[in-house]
């Protein structure tokens, strides 16, 4: 699956992404924010990553922004299984990329692409330590449900957060609401 918004293409990551993604993604400010990425993140993380299989109830993106002559990898967004959450949506962006606006833009493209394969509620969290993070749920439309403790591998530790859900059915919607 592919989608493309006005600055930016999300589609799947594929092994030749390995060395792009790798760079992109590896800087403490960025797996420190990120629940199951290991520290240091090098080559071979990139490759086992992108070799991953996918289930049916999962969307893998990496983002690709339009910036020059060519597109450039600068960050990764999806959502699936986590934890005891069917639908979580997770994403990061290279530190270059920050403060564009990337995040929500691909974060509409993927609630949309959640709501065609009829996912009823996508549920989301930030670590307390990262704000940013926070605040491009909001603008996504999520609705604050508390706070838990979450394992960061890159940390090597729980970390406090905040959690976050999207009611993307009318049913779902009317029970978040009871």
């Amino acid at each position: 699956m592919f989608v493309r918004t006005r600055r930016l293409t999300l589609r799947p990551g594929w092994i030749e992404d390995a060395p792009e993604l790798a760079q992109a993604i590896a800087h403490w400010e960025v797996i420190r924010n990120l629940g199951r990425a290991p520290w240091p993140y090098g080559l071979a993380d990139a490759e086992a990553f992108l070799r991953q299989p996918r289930r049916t109830c999962e969307a893998s993106f990496v983002i690709l922004a339009h910036e020059g002559p060519c597109p450039r990898l600068v960050g990764g967004i999806g959502f699936g299984p986590y934890d005891d959450r069917p639908h979580e949506i997770g994403y990061w962006l290279t530190p270059s990329a920050w403060g564009r606006g990337y995040a929500t833009e691909a974060g509409r493209a993927v609630i949309d692409i959640a709501r065609t394969l009829r996912v009823p509620r996508l549920q989301g969290g930030h670590h307390l330590d990262n704000p940013a993070s926070g605040a491009v749920l909001r603008k996504l439309g999520f609705v604050p449900t508390g706070t838990a403790m979450r394992y960061s591998r890159g940390r090597g530790a729980e970390v406090p957060c905040a959690e976050y859900a999207l009611a993307l059915s009318d049913e779902d919607d009317a029970r978040m609401a009871a």
